[in-house]
């Protein structure tokens, strides 16, 4: 039996199917984080939760509460600040939600969180062989290689919380790389993404790749790191 049916059974009563939602959890603002530093955890649900309950996974198990917070949007949340981030150990995170006329009986987990805790070992490059821009339904490959014989790959997408990794390949002695296959391209994909190194015996992570930006036809960008007057002319004038 579920320690939560447990507790359930112990106050005499189930909840109606769906009244206890998992809640979300993202990093701001983004779980890629510099050794060393610190980092913002919102846990938050569309349901309203009194209070909010942070665990961390792994040798060092921790456990923090916050009060529920309304935010402007209609959302509950509450903000944890966590830190300094270092290497020694895996950070991974799972929040739950909770009614104080019920604190023994907590939601669902929401999806784990684990943090990439990046150091400054050689960064490793990022390319695609089709070009930074795509028309949607175009199969994009994007690869992170290094000189550095590394164990594994992670891409980071800006703005996004997940986070692929794939084991390297050495496709010749010092060399190591991986191919991320994103596809069929829709809008979703455009953005900025980065990519780090990472041997198999680390928890830590390289220095992040230049920023690569990928280009969705009939998308405008936020942002261009290569300038705007490339920016023109992929997509054509601005619009007024």
């Amino acid at each position: 039996m579920t320690p939560t049916l447990t507790a359930l059974l112990c106050l005499g009563e189930i909840p109606q199917p769906g009244s206890y939602s998992k809640p979300w959890l993202s990093a701001l603002p983004s779980p890629v984080v510099t050794s060393g530093g610190n980092v913002t955890l919102q846990c938050g649900s569309g349901q309203r939760y009194d209070r909010f309950v942070l665990t961390k996974e792994g040798g060092h198990h921790l456990t923090w509460t916050l009060d529920s917070q309304r935010h402007p949007s209609g959302q509950f949340q509450a903000l944890f600040p966590v830190g300094p981030v270092t290497p020694s150990h895996r950070w991974t995170f799972t929040c739950y939600g909770y009614f104080r006329s019920h604190p023994q009986v907590w939601s669902g987990p929401s999806d784990p969180l684990e943090l990439l805790v990046s150091g400054v070992s050689r960064r490793p490059s990022l390319l695609t062989q089709q070009g930074p821009v795509l028309a949607p339904g175009e199969t994009l490959t994007l690869q992170c290689h290094s000189d550095v014989t590394y164990d594994r790959f992670t891409l980071s997408k800006e703005g996004a919380q997940d986070r692929p990794q794939r084991p390297a390949q050495q496709p010749q002695a010092g060399l190591s790389q991986a191919n991320f296959l994103l596809g069929p391209v829709s809008s979703s994909h455009g953005g900025r993404y980065r990519c780090y190194g990472g041997h198999s015996l680390s928890s830590e992570w390289s220095a992040p790749s230049d920023p690569l930006d990928i280009l969705v036809s009939g998308e405008e960008p936020r942002e261009c790191s290569q300038g705007p007057r490339l920016c023109t002319a992929l997509l054509g004038s601005p619009r007024r």
